[in-house]
């Protein structure tokens, strides 16, 4: 079966909630078969995730009050691709200054992924940042409380292994670098 013989057909799309930070699109389509339903996605913006290296290779974290899941989660750096950034590594490099008050002295795209597709249109860009140094005060969102930390990279990933490291942002991340830098 080719891939154009899976494709849905769109026949309509309305967003039925819009809040900051993502909307929800409801899609009628067309199936293969014929079949009509309905389809709901989580529309975001693109979104880069940092794994920050200081010059003596550790790497810096985030805690932040995550109210999803009722609790503090340790995690990377990440955030939205705002229109007004130039790139990828800019958005990156403004993520990391507002969350931590770290700059880095260079930045590198590493890859994209789609993490939840059957979801969300929701795409990470993940990018690994070297040289990180403290240089400014955090810049936080209103609804941002975090704390910068610093752990050696093997420990962020026995954290990611033993589940005390549990963004999946983070986690993809550290996956990508670990298959393809180490």
């Amino acid at each position: 079966m080719t891939e154009s013989a899976l494709q849905w057909e769109q026949l309509s799309e309305t967003v039925v909630f819009d809040c900051p930070g993502f909307a929800v699109r409801e899609d009628e389509v067309r199936l293969p078969d014929d079949t009509e339903t309905t389809y709901h996605t989580v529309v975001e913006s693109p979104a880069v995730v940092v794994l920050p290296f200081t010059p003596d290779d550790e790497v810096v974290t985030v805690a932040e009050w995550r109210q999803a899941v009722d609790r503090v989660n340790r995690g990377l750096p990440a955030g939205s691709v705002d229109p007004d950034d130039e790139s990828v590594a800019a958005a990156a490099r403004r993520e990391l200054r507002e969350e931590t008050g770290h700059e880095a002295d260079e930045v590198a795209v590493v890859g994209s992924v789609e993490p939840t597709n059957g979801l969300s249109d929701a795409v990470h860009h993940h990018v690994v940042a070297r040289g990180c140094t403290p240089t400014v005060e955090q810049e936080l969102d209103e609804n941002e409380s975090i704390r910068v930390e610093r752990r050696s990279y093997d420990d962020l990933l026995a954290a990611a292994v033993d589940g005390d490291l549990r963004d999946g942002r983070a986690v993809l991340a550290l996956l990508r670098h670990e298959l393809t830098a180490r």
